[in-house]
């Protein structure tokens, strides 16, 4: 059953493996995945996913102290070498609103619809020429 339940949103909370699964009808967006998360437990284990993120190079957005998804949460943003968007985050309490986007220019996903709420609404990173 789902651990929160609005009328534009559903969110299923699972301890093992630990899985935070939304749903949201929010912004009317694209069916598909729209962004993936790192959802942590604690403070600690939050700075260090973002020990790894800054390690990754690429563009990360730090967001700080946010309402999104009607949850007060620390959020960064990073792209994987595919162009999907992923949030690091950890939460600190419920919010009765739903909350803001975002603008995360240069942190592209082409999976993410243009009118995504908690995503960012970019483009995808250029991919660099290989062998």
């Amino acid at each position: 059953q789902p651990t929160l339940t609005k009328p534009d949103y559903a969110k299923r909370m699972l301890d093992d493996p630990r899985i935070n699964f939304a749903i949201s009808q929010k912004c009317g967006a694209a069916k598909g995945i729209e962004h993936l998360g790192i959802q942590a437990g604690d403070e600690a284990e939050l700075a260090e996913v973002y020990r790894r993120l800054k390690a990754a190079n690429g563009p990360v957005m730090e967001e700080g102290a946010t309402t999104c998804c009607y949850a007060r949460s620390e959020k960064s943003w990073i792209a994987d070498p595919d162009g999907v968007v992923w949030e690091a985050f950890l939460t600190s309490g419920d919010s009765t609103v739903y909350g803001e986007s975002p603008d995360l220019a240069g942190l592209a996903s082409d999976n993410a619809a243009a009118s995504a709420c908690c995503a960012p609404q970019i483009t995808a990173p250029a991919k660099p020429s290989c062998c």
